[in-house]
């Protein structure tokens, strides 16, 4: 695009998918308040030609809304991302409706990520779960009989097992599990990992300097950070080399501990590692794109805390995702497609 003498913007849905996108990306959230990229012209519109946003499964409604809204007259969008992962925190389902609609160009690419993990996931999209053959222990089953063993077995996989075997340290390990609460949530989980990775009283809110967190600055949105500092200010974070102050009357309902996410948060981040965590009691609140998103977190390796049984075939052959109520197909079918 450059070449053509065309001005390009990259944007990515989180901060951790910008960073690895690299220079010059912006996140959707950045360049839609002007605190990224090109800024806005005299008319109001981004200052571009060519917008490419990716992870747009993760696009709402409202979000969509403002985006394309904000785009200047002439100027191409491009919608990159992978239809079999959850779906947006926010109503609607714009990339897959986008899709279903086929009013646009559209470019499959079927290169799956390489080795064991990518012929695994790939599988799973396909409604497979495929035993596969890893022999640098890319991938790995732990099983466990109760909560407790669960619990147990996930901080010794990150605080222990996988920097040993694996070459992947504590900090870039992401831990994953259904739900916030009960016995094996991202609650019970983060007590246990803060407990063996930054034990500390917990001075401010629940929270000590050097503290992984998720901070919600918006609903659906998580933004993974650092804990720096507190004082009289609020809890300073920080956010990818990006400091932010969360004043105090709001740390409780904005900042949570981000050693563990629920598959939702995590959707459009990676790391090099991750750990699913699947107690017995997650069976009910499993499908295909839940599994298919979880388990492609991570880059080098994965490992499955496995205490569902059969559900979790179930989930990937037999459980498609829940529908969401749309009209956007139809209206795009109604005013984009020519008239025969």
């Amino acid at each position: 695009a450059r070449t053509l003498g065309l001005r390009p913007v990259v944007a990515a849905h989180s901060e951790n998918g910008r960073r690895r996108v690299g220079a010059g990306a912006v996140t959707v959230a950045g360049l839609l308040s002007g605190a990224e990229g090109p800024g806005r012209d005299a008319d109001g519109a981004l200052d571009l030609d060519l917008l490419v946003v990716l992870d747009a499964p993760q696009l709402d409604v409202e979000t969509a809304t403002v985006l394309v809204e904000s785009l200047p007259d002439a100027a191409r969008l491009v919608l990159s991302g992978d239809p079999g992962v959850l779906w947006s925190a926010g109503a609607g389902r714009v990339f897959a409706d986008l899709l279903a609609a086929r009013v646009c160009p559209q470019i499959a690419s079927r290169t799956p990520d390489p080795g064991p993990l990518g012929e695994l996931v790939s599988g799973i999209g396909i409604g497979e779960l495929n035993q596969v053959d890893a022999p640098g222990k890319e991938v790995v089953i732990v099983p466990v009989r109760d909560a407790g063993e669960a619990v147990h077995r996930t901080v010794q996989l990150v605080a222990d097992s996988v920097p040993r075997a694996i070459g992947v340290p504590s900090g870039q390990t992401q831990v994953i599990t259904v739900g916030h609460g009960g016995a094996v949530g991202t609650r019970a989980l983060n007590a246990a990992l803060k407990e063996r990775l930054n034990p500390g009283p917990g001075r401010f809110g629940g929270f000590d300097p050097d503290d992984r967190v998720a901070y919600v600055p918006a609903p659906g949105r998580a933004v993974l950070a650092a804990v720096v500092s507190a004082d009289a200010g609020g809890l300073r974070l920080d956010c990818d080399g990006v400091p932010v102050v969360v004043p105090r009357e709001l740390v409780d309902s904005v900042v949570r501990h981000g050693w563990a996410l629920t598959a939702h948060q995590a959707a459009g981040m990676r790391w090099p590692a991750a750990v699913v965590v699947l107690p017995g009691d997650a069976a009910q609140g499993l499908n295909r794109p839940w599994v298919y998103t979880a388990f492609s977190r991570g880059e080098r390796h994965l490992s499955v805390v496995h205490g569902v049984d059969q559900a979790l075939a179930q989930a990937v052959t037999g459980v498609p995702a829940t529908d969401r109520t749309t009209r956007l197909r139809s209206l795009l079918e109604g005013l984009l497609t020519p008239a025969v």
